[in-house]
């Protein structure tokens, strides 16, 4: 089979390896479509723990197409999409009901084989039949499924004053479903006029174009009556937005860092103002015990996808897929290493 695989940061092939055989418990996909997010980037470079040789690819929807022994839940033809991460349950972290910070955590996509080729094997008891959903809907699932333990973490107060910065898909999952957890009034703002249509259409109760690396205080504020933000978001990982997250936020409030920075990148904060006003600072990693609210969510049509996927390539675009995620004119793009069969 044809898959996409790393020897070391920054150097890819798209290679032709031997097709996966699965084993006791797991099953065989033939990858329908996968998705392409800014953690692919990060991965790209080297950063957040890739294993090499590596094939990437954590978001992913794939027709089922051989059983392993004992497999139970799935049958062949089914449709499914899957939690890409296998803790050990044994663990301090684990223990203590924190399995994406396992300390022997299997990531698909990121230390084992994922979903950017012709065929991955997984486990069939991480995977969700999704036979009801059109894959280029449930491949939203995973990234769904950060947005939703996200929130978790989050814990909104009903009656807040929201301002989310950053349009790309994250902040579009996160408009549509911060308009419906209690949020008194959603501000968005992103320097891309058409993801700004989009987070309108999806809940925002404003939005606000701005220029990237622009001073957003002054305009924000206002917005805010002055006072500041309850909670202020940042779905872009960009330090210069970080940076005016503390004072657009209100005495008392909450800094939620959201966006995926590099991993060298510092934030300089001023420890007596978050003692002086109480603030709160809160992050969110990943997924965990989130994939069937997710898909909750997309068949609910709390989380609506028409029109998100704005680039589709196949293997061999994969250079052309990476400059689509960085590009701000993208909203989503997907690998369909298969072309389009379904």
């Amino acid at each position: 089979m044809k898959a996409i695989v790393y020897d070391r940061p920054g150097h890819y092939e798209l290679a032709e390896v031997p097709t996966p055989e699965p084993g006791s418990g797991e099953v065989l996909l033939k990858v329908l479509v996968a998705g392409v997010c800014g953690t692919d980037l990060h991965i790209h470079d080297g950063e957040f723990g890739p294993t090499y040789p590596l094939t990437p690819g954590h978001e992913v929807v794939g027709e089922v197409v051989a059983l392993g022994r004992d497999v139970v839940g799935v049958a062949i033809g089914d449709r499914v999409a899957f939690d890409n991460t296998a803790s050990c349950g044994r663990c301090t972290e684990c223990r203590r009901a924190r399995p994406a910070f396992c300390l022997h955590l299997i990531a698909q996509g990121v230390n084992a084989p994922g979903g950017f080729a012709e065929y991955v094997v997984t486990s069939a008891d991480r995977c969700f039949v999704v036979n009801d959903l059109a894959p280029e809907v449930a491949v939203f699932a995973e990234p769904t499924a950060c947005v939703v333990h996200g929130l978790d973490m989050l814990n909104l107060q009903s009656g807040s004053d929201v301002l989310l910065v950053g349009a790309g898909p994250t902040g579009l999952l996160l408009t549509q479903l911060l308009a419906v957890s209690g949020a008194n009034s959603l501000t968005v703002a992103a320097p891309t006029a058409a993801k700004l249509e989009f987070a309108a259409r999806g809940g925002a109760d404003r939005t606000i174009k701005i220029e990237r690396g622009a001073d957003l205080s002054a305009e924000l504020m206002e917005v805010s009556g002055g006072s500041g933000f309850d909670v202020v978001i940042d779905a872009t990982g960009a330090i210069p937005v970080l940076e005016h997250a503390i004072p657009l936020t209100r005495t008392g409030g909450t800094i939620f860092v959201y966006g995926m920075a590099a991993e060298s990148a510092q934030l300089p904060i001023s420890p007596y103002e978050v003692f002086r006003r109480e603030l709160t600072i809160k992050g969110s990693f990943a997924q965990q015990f989130a994939f069937d609210r997710s898909l909750k969510a997309l068949r609910a049509g709390r989380i609506d996808t028409e029109g998100m996927i704005t680039h589709r390539f196949g293997l061999d675009e994969y250079a052309d897929a990476l400059a689509a995620v960085a590009d701000s004119t993208c909203i989503k793009a997907v690998m369909t290493p298969n072309g389009q069969t379904w």
